[in-house]
C-alpha cells in the first residue's frame, strides 16, 4: 500500500494542498475568514445552488431514462446486444468538450433542430441536463444492469407463486436487492454532474456556472486564487461525503447477495409488453446517444465542396498563422496515443498494487484508503493541473517542461477504474491457493505469477482498456500542462473550437470523430474479453 499512497501524496494531495495553501496563506498568516466572505457572496451562492440542483435533476433524469435500459441489457437477449452495450459506453469515455460539441451540433445555432424546426436549446439548462444523461447513461446500465443480470429470477417467480402480483414481487424481492447498486450509480452520476466542466462551459454559456467552472474562471481568467481555494475546499468536502456514501453502498452490495451466472438469466423478449419495452429502450438510445454521435460524423464530412474527407485531409497541414498549433493537428493523435499508453502503464502499476492491498487487508484505514482512491474522479482537474505547474517546478522534481506531466495527470484518473475493475476479481481468488504455493516454497512474486495472474489476466486487460480510454479523453488537467508543440486530441479539439471559421470547426468535428472511433473500437474489444466479475464499469 505504500507505493500507491506515495504516488497519490506526491502527485495528487501535494498539488491540491499547495493550490489551497497559496490561496489562503498570506505571508504565513492563514486567512480562514476568507472562507466565510467567499461563501457569503450572492454570485457564489448562486453558483453553489445551481451546481446542487442541476446535479440532482441530472441524476433523477438519468435514472428515469437509463433504468429501463439496465433491465433490458440485463434480462433480454437480442441480436447486436454486445455492440449496443459498447456504443452506449462510448459517451462516458469521450472528452466533455466532444460531448458538448456533439450536442451543440444537434441543439445549438445552425444545429439539426434549428435547421429542421427552428428549435434551439443551447444556453438553456435542458441542453446541460440532456448532455449529462448522454454522458452518464452507461454508468447506470453497467452498475445496475451488471448486478440485475446476476440476480436469480427464481426468487421473484417464487414470490408470484405464493400469490404476489408482478409489481409486488418486484418491489419486495428485486428492488431491495438492487437498492445498493441503484444508490451507488446515483452517487456516481451525482458526482460526475456535480463536478461538470466542459459540458456546462460549452452548452450553458455565461448564464450557468458550476463549482468546477467557477474554479476555472477564478483561477485562469480572474487570477483570484483565494476565492478558487475556498471553492476547491467546498468541492473537496462535497466529493469526500459523496465517496464515503458510495463506498458504504458498494460494501452492502458485495456482502448481501448470492449471485448467479448472467447467461442463465437473459432470454429472448416474450409478449407485446416486453417487445414494446425493448423498442422503447432502443428508441431512447437512438435519440439520446446515436443521434448526437451521428451528427458529429455528418458534420465532419460536410465540407463546402460537398460530402467528403476534406476536413480529415486538412488535419495534416499546420494552420496558416501557426499561432494556435505549432504542429499539424493530426500529430495530436500520435501524442494522445503515446501519453495514454504511458498513463495506462502507470495506472495499472499503482491501481494494481492498491487493489492487491485492499484485497489482503481490512479495517477502517483500508476502507478510507479505498474511498480516497476515487477522489481524482471528483476533485477539480483544473486544480490538479494548475497545482502541477506551481509545485513540480523545482529540484528534485522539476517536471515543468517534461512530457511525463501529462501521463501522470491522466494516470490519476485511470487508477480508480483499474481499482474498481480489479477488486472483485482479486477478492474472488481463494487465498488458500496462495498459502499452498507458499508452503511449497514459492516466493510471493512467484505465487502471484502462478496463482493470481492466470485468474486476473482478463480483468487486467479490461482495466488497461478503460485506463487507456479515459486517458485519451482527459481534458481538465491536460489543458493546463500540455505543451503547445505536443497537444493531445481533446486539447486540439478545444483549440480548434475556440477559433472562428468553418475549416477550424470542421477539423474539430473530424478530430472528435477519430477520437470517438478509437474509443468505440477499444470498448468493443473490452466487451469481447470482459468477464462476469470485471468490476463496476
Amino acid at each position: 500500500m505504500a507505493g500507491p499512497v506515495a504516488f497519490f501524496a506526491l502527485f495528487f494531495a501535494y498539488p491540491v494542498v499547495a493550490i489551497v495553501g497559496r490561496g489562503l496563506d498570506v505571508g504565513g498568516d492563514w486567512q480562514f475568514g476568507r472562507i466565510g466572505e467567499v461563501l457569503g457572496e450572492p454570485d457564489i451562492l448562486q453558483v453553489l445552488w445551481f451546481t446542487l440542483w442541476q446535479a440532482l435533476a441530472s441524476t433523477a433524469l438519468t435514472l428515469l431514462i437509463a433504468l429501463p435500459g439496465a433491465y433490458v441489457f440485463a434480462r433480454f437477449d437480442f441480436p447486436g446486444k454486445q455492440l449496443l452495450r459498447a456504443i452506449v459506453t462510448v459517451p462516458f469515455v469521450l472528452p466533455t468538450v466532444v460531448v458538448g460539441t456533439s450536442f451543440l451540433a444537434v441543439l445549438g445555432r445552425g444545429g439539426m433542430l434549428d435547421q429542421l424546426w427552428g428549435v434551439r436549446l443551447d444556453t438553456t439548462v435542458w441542453a446541460i441536463l440532456l448532455a449529462h444523461v448522454f454522458f452518464n447513461y452507461a454508468v447506470v446500465v453497467r452498475t445496475v444492469g451488471g448486478l440485475w443480470s446476476q440476480l436469480d429470477p427464481r426468487q421473484e417467480e417464487a414470490a408470484r407463486v405464493l400469490g404476489a402480483s408482478r409489481f409486488a414481487a418486484w418491489r419486495r424481492v428485486t428492488l431491495p436487492a438492487l437498492g445498493p447498486a441503484v444508490a451507488a450509480a446515483s452517487l456516481m452520476v451525482f458526482l460526475f454532474t456535480f463536478t461538470s466542466f466542459g459540458v456546462v462551459q460549452i452548452l450553458g454559456g455565461p448564464a450557468f456556472s458550476t463549482l468546477e467552472v467557477e474554479i476555472y474562471r477564478q483561477t485562469a481568467q480572474l487570477l483570484d486564487l483565494p476565492t478558487a481555494a475556498v471553492l476547491t475546499l467546498v468541492q473537496f468536502a462535497a466529493v469526500g461525503a459523496i465517496l464515503a456514501l458510495h463506498a458504504w453502498t458498494v460494501r452492502r452490495r458485495e456482502s448481501a447477495l448470492k449471485l448467479v451466472d448472467p447467461a442463465q438469466t437473459a432470454r429472448r423478449p416474450r409478449g407485446a409488453g416486453q417487445w414494446a419495452l425493448l423498442g422503447g429502450v432502443l428508441v431512447s438510445v437512438v435519440v439520446l446517444i446515436l443521434l448526437p454521435l451521428s451528427v458529429l460524423v455528418q458534420r465532419s464530412l460536410d465540407t463546402p465542396e460537398g460530402y467528403g474527407f476534406g476536413y480529415f485531409r486538412a488535419l495534416q497541414s499546420q494552420g496558416a498563422d501557426g499561432g494556435t498549433f505549432l504542429v499539424p493537428p493530426i500529430d495530436a493523435i500520435w501524442n494522445s496515443v503515446q501519453y495514454a499508453l504511458v498513463a495506462t502503464a502507470i495506472a495499472l502499476l499503482v491501481g494494481g498494487l492498491a487493489a492487491a492491498a485492499l484485497t489482503r487487508r481490512a479495517g477502517r484505514l483500508v476502507r478510507g484508503f479505498d474511498a480516497l482512491l476515487m477522489l481524482p474522479l471528483g476533485v477539480s482537474a483544473v486544480t490538479v493541473g494548475f497545482g502541477f505547474l506551481i509545485t513540480l517546478d523545482k529540484p528534485p522534481l522539476d517536471l515543468r517542461t517534461s512530457w511525463i506531466l501529462v501521463p501522470l495527470a491522466q494516470a490519476l484518473v485511470g487508477v480508480p477504474f483499474v481499482v474498481r475493475t480489479m477488486l472483485p476479481v482479486l477478492r474472488a481468488v481463494d487465498g488458500r491457493l496462495r498459502e499452498a504455493a507458499a508452503v511449497l516454497g514459492a516466493s510471493p512474486l512467484r505465487a502471484w505469477r502462478e496463482v493470481d495472474l492466470p485468474m486476473v489476466r482478463r480483468a487486467l486487460l479490461v482495466a488497461a482498456g478503460f485506463a487507456f480510454a479515459v486517458s485519451l479523453g482527459e481534458f481538465g488537467a491536460t489543458v493546463f500542462i500540455a505543451r503547445p508543440d505536443n497537444p493531445t486530441l481533446p486539447v486540439a479539439v478545444a483549440r480548434l473550437l475556440g477559433r472562428a471559421g468553418d475549416l477550424n470547426y470542421g477539423q474539430a468535428m473530424a478530430l472528435s470523430t477519430i477520437l470517438m472511433l478509437v474509443c468505440a473500437v477499444s470498448l468493443l474489444v473490452l466487451e469481447r474479453i470482459r468477464t462476469d466479475r470485471s468490476g463496476e464499469f
